[in-house]
């Protein structure tokens, strides 16, 4: 940043994503599940830097130039829905043209067939076929959700990040959007999802990470995260916590900005589980990053 000054939007983010398998990455705003998910396909902004290494196959994404990202990498290896669809449209194209052209250039499919097939792309997202021909400007939020979600669903990637995909969706199109989503890594390709959508979030992940300030705080298996014994984080729990359907009590405080964070546990000021040993950043034990853990059963 100007002055020289550096900030950690993401710090030792360390997990593993197989084929068949669903990831959902949850947090507050701000935490880097975005600047994760970028990094990833090498769309971080110019002034950002990554160490370290993130392995697709044999393939180092951290290392890889940006030819090879964008040959081989970018809808081929690794589709994206973006977390803001109505910038990631041609605005002066309409959502068909793009369709097809995806289709033609991501499976090759022939000249005569490419309209069935941007249909057939179109269906898959419960994107209607009526406002195939409408230009980004003339669609919902909810519309250009969809759009962008039947773009990156048309290469049938190995991994499939999907950062925010049901924005804008009621209730019913969440699900069949999720669905499909699910659908895909069911077929033997990975799936990361990044959402707030805790309700979505259990309905097809196989694992849920959480994520606070720029870490990883816990991993767990989504039937044990939501159901018993529950989150071991002390944030994790909180944000279940939060839901109306159960305790609906808030989080106390607000997030630590990500350029002045404590030495230690980013959490604690917020914790009342928080004791003197939290001023010591905490080693990931069992896949939880905490002094003071949940046990694993409950009393």
């Amino acid at each position: 940043m100007r002055g020289g000054r550096r900030i950690a939007a993401v710090t030792d983010a360390s997990f593993e994503l197989g084929p068949g398998e669903c990831l959902a990455l949850i947090g507050e705003s701000g935490c880097g599940k975005s600047v994760l998910a970028s990094a990833l396909l090498g769309l971080l902004p110019g002034n950002a830097r990554t160490d370290g290494h993130a392995l697709l196959g044999d393939l180092d994404l951290l290392a890889a130039d940006e030819r090879t990202l964008a040959r081989t990498v970018r809808g081929r290896r690794i589709g994206l829905v973006p977390q803001s669809p109505s910038a990631h449209l041609t605005p002066v194209r309409t959502v068909r043209s793009q369709l097809e052209e995806t289709v033609r250039e991501l499976t090759g499919v022939p000249k005569a067939g490419l309209r069935a097939a941007a249909e057939a792309a179109a269906e898959r997202a419960a994107f209607p076929a009526t406002h195939l021909d409408r230009h980004p400007h003339q669609l919902s939020g909810g519309l250009a959700q969809r759009a962008a979600t039947a773009l990156a669903l048309v290469g049938d990637a190995p991994l499939l990040l999907a950062d925010e995909p049901t924005t804008g969706l009621d209730r019913e199109l969440v699900d069949r959007t999720v669905d499909e989503l699910r659908r895909h890594a069911d077929s033997g390709r990975a799936l990361l999802m990044i959402t707030h959508d805790l309700a979505a979030a259990r309905r097809i992940a196989d694992r849920v990470a959480v994520m606070y300030a720029g870490r990883i705080v816990e991993i767990a298996a989504t039937p044990a995260f939501f159901g018993d014994p529950g989150p071991r984080h002390p944030y994790a729990r909180a944000l279940l916590d939060a839901l109306p359907e159960r305790a609906f009590t808030p989080i106390p405080g607000m997030p630590p900005e990500l350029g002045d964070l404590p030495p230690g546990c980013a959490f604690a000021a917020r914790c009342a589980r928080a004791s003197d040993r939290c001023a010591t950043l905490p080693a990931t034990v069992d896949g939880v990053a905490c002094h003071h853990p949940e046990e694993t059963s409950r009393a």
